[in-house]
């Protein structure tokens, strides 16, 4: 049934909305509109890494190393860095942001689904857009929101509600308002979208609801769906035979952190997250194609060129949605363009990106579920570490050796940075009876002992063999993300506050600060007026240094 609403209501309604746009640009003492800046071209992302003074995407460039070709923060001035300025969020929950720079003008997301913009230099808002939730909105994991992408004179933002926003990025005016997906079935996004050509990028979680994830484009003009994957095949689609039954209908597999971009195999590269539900696979045997995946997708079409499946039916909820890093280097003997992955399963995966063939797999976290990954690429399990009714221990832990938090590859050092987390977990199953909307994880999990009786560090992982270089010891555990720079600088945090500077080449601790709260989310580093900055989110504020004059 249609609805026709009248013109004049409709221009009143356009007016009322344009009025709460305007009125949420005015909060905090807000000046309106940011300074002109340059559109941001396809071209600028495309060649990121050519103007390192600013951020202009999640994972800083498509290649989502996290490095910065900045330089002026150094080994040997790094303990000058001082506090520049703080941006006190409004709203409570931890952040988990990474801001975006374009020529001097910081966006930065607010948990659950607000956008602000600052002057870099200063910390002072320009603007303030927040998305209207519904009040009875149930979601997992966290009132979280990892940032926005950005190009031209537009900003996206996904929402909790499972809503994808374009944003003037001058105004903060709304331009268009889509629903991916009915967040009363348990369906919400919190990541960061992607920027590729003509199309924004964006996944879905909910993976702890029995949803079906998926992967969609949408049109940067108007909203409109331009194609849409699903990451569990239907009937009749090669997969399909990897879920017992009807299994596949709510098998998760969700997609929700952002992925990565290779301009010249013209491929985008996402991570998808367990199957549903969670722990109890006896009710969906099988592999559970494409969950605990990465998929390599033509940005176009939406067509699966390969996949690569690392926890085949996966009963311990060990998401593979880290973020892809990819890296041109030299492995057994020529240059290969590798895709670098430390998973949540504990394992260090290396593989070919152009062709999806598994090259290396070795353990950088504490794990007693494989004995070791095949030539295949498929693990060897060591027998009885399911879930059962009287729980079973197993490591990793339900968090695992490594989450969503980013990782980073240094062009300069040719290593690759983890935060990991060496941990265990009693695993439990039960049954559950699938409730739309509902939680459907089928068990559970506790620990021995207290988080902070576990162990966490940064490791420096060398592509070529696993090999772990060295590591920086973090306690309690840490989610934090890894920055590196140009000048073999790595940034990173940890859970109690502690914002750290090491040596990328040796992991020597060079200037640590607390900062008094809790730091969840990765680092980035920009300039403004020749100076460089480094911003992290901790607690519930946005943190800036720079070296003391």
């Amino acid at each position: 049934m249609s609805h026709h609403v009248p013109i004049a209501l409709s221009v009143f309604l356009l007016v009322v909305a344009a009025g709460r746009a305007y009125e949420a640009q005015q909060t905090d003492g807000s000046n309106g509109p940011v300074p002109a800046f340059t559109p941001v071209s396809y071209e600028r992302l495309l060649h990121s890494d050519d103007e390192p003074e600013n951020w202009l995407m999640y994972s800083g460039q498509y290649s989502s190393q996290r490095f910065s070709y900045l330089d002026q923060v150094t080994v040997a001035n790094a303990n000058r860095l001082r506090v520049k300025w703080v941006y006190q969020l409004q709203d409570l929950d931890r952040a988990e942001t990474t801001p975006l720079v374009v020529d001097g003008i910081m966006y930065v997301t607010e948990s659950p689904s607000t956008v602000i913009a600052l002057d870099a230099r200063t910390g002072r808002v320009f603007w303030r857009y927040e998305h209207e939730l519904p009040e009875d909105l149930n979601y997992c994991c966290g009132r979280n929101n990892r940032g926005v992408a950005v190009i031209g004179t537009r900003l996206f933002m996904s929402t909790l509600d499972a809503h994808l926003v374009a944003l003037d990025a001058r105004t903060g005016n709304i331009l268009w308002d889509t629903q991916v997906a009915d967040a009363s079935m348990g369906y919400s996004k919190t990541a960061a979208p992607l920027v590729v050509k003509d199309k924004v990028i964006t996944g879905i979680a909910g993976g702890e609801f029995g949803i079906r994830g998926f992967l969609d484009a949408y049109d940067l003009e108007t909203g409109e769906r331009i194609w849409r994957f699903y990451t569990i095949p239907g009937e009749g689609e090669p997969g399909n035979e990897t879920w017992a039954d009807d299994s596949w209908k709510t098998g998760g597999s969700p997609t929700w952190m952002t992925g990565s971009y290779d301009p010249e195999l013209d491929l985008v590269y996402w991570g998808t997250g367990n199957p549903g539900p969670d722990w109890n696979g006896e009710v969906r045997l099988g592999d559970n194609l494409y969950s605990d995946s990465v998929l390599a997708l033509d940005p176009d079409t939406g067509e699966l060129a390969w996949h690569f499946q690392f926890t085949p039916h996966d009963v311990h909820d060990w998401d593979a949605t880290q973020i892809p890093v990819l890296a041109d280097v030299e492995f057994d003997g020529r240059m290969r363009k590798l895709m670098l992955w430390p998973n949540r399963n504990a394992f260090f995966y290396v593989l070919d990106r152009q062709t999806g063939e598994f090259l290396r797999a070795t353990p950088f976290g504490r794990q007693t579920w494989a004995e070791r990954i095949g030539e295949d690429g498929r693990p060897i399990r060591i027998p009885n570490t399911f879930p059962s009714a009287e729980g079973t221990l197993v490591s990793p832990p339900i968090e695992g050796a490594a989450n969503w938090w980013s990782p980073s590859f240094s062009p300069r050092t040719g290593l690759l940075y983890v935060m990991a987390y060496d941990s265990e977990q009693i695993y439990f199953i039960r049954e559950d009876e699938y409730v739309p909307g509902e939680s459907f994880t089928g068990g559970g999990g506790r620990r021995l002992h207290p988080r902070e009786k576990y162990y966490s560090a940064v490791r420096a992982i060398v592509p070529q063999t696993g090999e772990i270089q060295w590591e920086y010891p973090v306690q309690p555990r840490s989610s934090s993300g890894i920055l590196t720079t140009a000048s073999d600088l790595l940034f990173g945090g940890t859970v109690d506050g502690y914002f750290f500077a090491l040596d990328a080449r040796n992991g020597d601790e060079l200037w640590v600060m607390n900062v008094g709260g809790r730091i969840h989310a990765g680092p980035m580093t920009y300039a403004t007026a020749g100076e460089q900055h480094v911003t992290v989110a901790a607690g519930n504020t946005i943190f800036t240094f720079g070296l003391e004059e």
